[in-house]
């Protein structure tokens, strides 16, 4: 039997010892931990900074693999202003260093939306008019007005195609502006702590139109 059972070894995994049998070496596949180990990897890093309600004056490097921003740290290398004064580095807070997570979470805005009720009577009035024509329909019928109006703040909104939501923005924008004035078409672009791009893009849009920025 004690026979039978010393036949049965060659089943134990093979493994090597060290430190006198205090440690084993096995040789286990591992592969597993390849995630864990390319975590940090990265295929470039990339000068950059943040928008996060700030100057977006702090310098960060950014880490990128396959296109996707995987993390980021703070720059080291700001010039000293006085031989008497320390650095400013690094600089950086922790709404920056998490900017990635809101870049890439599920929660961020990425499409155009349109509430459901204002969306099923513009495509019906599309039918059979033109832009400017078809809002026109929707807005001065008291009806249709009050049927999309009083679904504010009940959510609702269906996601559509950049086109018709642009044919949208500018069919009311270009009925205000005929019967009330450029000056009634009022707009909030972000502000510039939050994207310079986003805020000069609106912004300029409003000035070239006559209308009233609120940002």
């Amino acid at each position: 039997m004690r026979y039978f059972l010393d036949r049965l070894q060659f089943f134990k995994r093979q493994s090597q010892t060290f430190s006198d049998g205090h440690g084993v070496t096995r040789d286990d596949n591992r592969d597993w931990g390849n995630s864990y180990r390319s975590r940090w990897q990265d295929d470039k890093i990339v000068r950059s900074t943040h928008g996060v309600n700030c100057t977006g004056s702090c310098s960060w490097k950014i880490y990128v693999k396959n296109g996707l921003v995987t993390w980021e740290t703070q720059q080291t290398d700001y010039p000293r202003t006085r031989p008497d004064l320390p650095n400013h580095e690094p600089r950086g807070c922790p709404r920056g260093a998490s900017y990635s997570w809101y870049l890439y979470s599920a929660n961020r805005l990425k499409y155009p939306l349109v509430r459901g009720a204002l969306l099923r009577l513009w495509r019906e009035a599309r039918k059979t008019m033109a832009p400017v024509e078809a809002w026109a329909s929707i807005v001065r019928d008291p009806v249709k007005a009050k049927a999309y109006k009083s679904k504010r703040g009940m959510g609702g909104f269906a996601r559509v195609r950049w086109e018709e939501a642009n044919e949208i923005v500018a069919a009311s924008n270009l009925y205000t502006t005929k019967k009330f004035g450029p000056d009634r078409v009022v707009g909030f672009s972000p502000i510039p702590a939050m994207s310079m791009v986003s805020y000069a893009a609106g912004a300029r849009y409003l000035s070239l139109l006559g209308g009233t920025n609120l940002s």
